[in-house]
């Protein structure tokens, strides 16, 4: 898979707070044994037990290091972040965290909350990973090792087309997207032809991709029609209502597995989830991925993000720490991801050979041109401003898609909002 060489663009960082309550720790202290002589390692996850990749992880690299164990800090996806920044306000000494986004990625690293690990990875085999390793540099340094690289394709339900006598997704327009969830939806069930997130990069990340645009620059047009069609469609009833998602908490994988929607944009990271639920007994939906729908037929713009492990500087467990990120960052971790359908950071062509034939992975033309998309988009710029504008871009997608404003009065108050945050 060469896309990642194609089609980042930028580095990210978030910063939140929140409340979690959190042990303090010795960031001098660097003591590799517990009181039996083993090693017990943890490691922040969110939503351990629907997130497959982490269990193999912990135990393949358990399996390879006889004497250390690896266990979860397990938080909610919703409030990851947030908790994660308390925690390490707090002087938690939990020792790997899992940098779930760019977004949150650079915060910490700036607050000096997190090893340097530069000089260690400049020592390693980096290239079949390099593209990712690039988007962590902050400042000429880098504190974190990637494992994992996603971007968003369109998931649909091969049953429910097939049912309703309508061809596979390939290659469609958001105009052709709209049309085929009408078609699909049966509102009197709760049954819908598209399920959109609640998240604002369900809207405002594909938009800025599509359009080359930059969400911390406040000049946001180009967001309005991505916005009228949402609203057009939850008003038609052929996706769920945002106020009804978003009170309930509903899931994308309740929508999707219970065959409650027809289609789904979502990130390359579902897969292995799914299919671990298939295998599981949970879910029998029948399944494919298409490439994302875009403005016009012709190359494929999407947008995503890798995922990362760094050591905190409070942890006791250093070395063993460091041993963890070069597996799961390395070829041996690699290899664990491609067999539970995630996407690796690191990529040659026996790993992709061995992603592919995973069972129950989609393996046809379709799916193959999905993950090849020409361009891959980064969802948020590096900007000291970025905590400030992420929240003020948040609040307002939520008002736009509830009804308490218009898009265009959203646009104005997100430009005028950002414009103040940056002055």
């Amino acid at each position: 898979m060469k896309l990642w060489k194609k089609g980042f663009m930028a580095v990210a960082m978030f910063g939140a707070v929140a409340t979690l309550a959190a042990c303090g720790g010795d960031s001098s202290s660097d003591n590799d044994s517990s009181a039996d002589g083993d090693i017990k390692l943890t490691v922040t996850t969110w939503n351990y037990d629907t997130t497959p990749e982490f269990e193999k992880l912990f135990r393949a690299f358990e399996d390879a290091n006889p004497g250390i164990t690896v266990e979860p800090v397990d938080i909610a996806s919703d409030d990851y972040d947030t908790k994660l920044t308390t925690m390490l306000s707090s002087g938690d000494t939990t020792d790997i965290l899992t940098m779930k986004n760019l977004l949150s990625y650079s915060n910490y690293a700036l607050r000096d909350q997190l090893v340097d690990l530069t000089d260690h990875i400049s020592s390693i085999d980096t290239d079949p990973a390099q593209a990712s390793y690039e988007m962590y540099d902050v400042d000429g340094k880098t504190y974190a090792q990637p494992y994992r690289t996603d971007f968003w394709v369109l998931y649909y339900n091969k049953k429910m087309f097939d049912d309703a006598g309508l061809d596979y997704p390939t290659n469609i327009t958001w105009d052709e997207y709209e049309e085929l969830a009408k078609k699909l939806s049966n509102p009197d069930d709760q049954v819908y032809g598209a399920y959109q997130h609640t998240w604002r990069s369900t809207t405002q990340a594909i938009a800025a991709a599509q359009n080359d645009a930059n969400l911390v620059d406040p000049s946001y047009d180009y967001l309005e029609s991505y916005y009228d069609r949402a609203l057009r469609m939850q008003d038609s009833q052929s996706q769920m209502d945002f106020g009804t998602a978003k009170s309930t908490k509903v899931t994308y994988q309740s929508q999707f597995e219970n065959s409650k929607a027809a289609m789904m944009y979502m990130g390359t990271w579902y897969m292995g989830a799914l299919m671990t639920n298939i295998d599981d007994g949970k879910t029998d939906v029948e399944w494919g991925i298409a490439e994302i729908p875009q403005n016009e037929k012709g190359d494929v713009t999407t947008f995503g993000s890798p995922t990362a492990y760094a050591i905190n500087k409070n942890s006791k467990n250093q070395e063993a720490a460091q041993k963890f990120l070069d597996f799961c960052s390395g070829e041996e971790g690699a290899k664990v991801l491609a067999e539970v359908g995630v996407v690796p950071s690191y990529k040659t062509d026996a790993i992709d050979e061995l992603y592919f034939s995973r069972e129950g992975m989609p393996a046809d033309e379709v799916s193959k041109k999905a993950f090849n998309p020409e361009k891959v988009a980064i969802e948020f710029p590096v900007d000291e401003n970025g905590p400030a504008i992420d929240k003020v871009l948040q609040e307002e997608h939520d008002l736009i898609m509830v009804g308490d404003e218009t898009p265009k009065e959203g646009i104005a108050n997100m430009e005028k909002r950002v414009k103040s945050e940056i002055e």
